[in-house]
């Protein structure tokens, strides 16, 4: 069905090339900065869900 329709688009060969060509980019620029990220605000993330807010100040659960 959708052979019909695709067929008769100029140029639709290069739409799925551009997908890709922008999905790796997009990976690897996230690959990127996940690898440059600072240890620090990983571990400040890693504990947050076991953090609660008690009267304004933070306690950690963990302890």
């Amino acid at each position: 069905m959708f052979d019909n329709y695709l067929g008769s688009i100029e140029g639709v060969s290069l739409f799925p090339v551009v997908s890709l060509v922008l999905f790796f980019a997009m990976f690897i620029a996230v690959l990127i900065w996940v690898l440059r990220l600072d240890k620090k605000y990983i571990k400040k993330m890693e504990v947050l869900p076991l953090e609660s807010k008690n009267n304004g100040e933070i306690i950690n659960e963990n302890n």
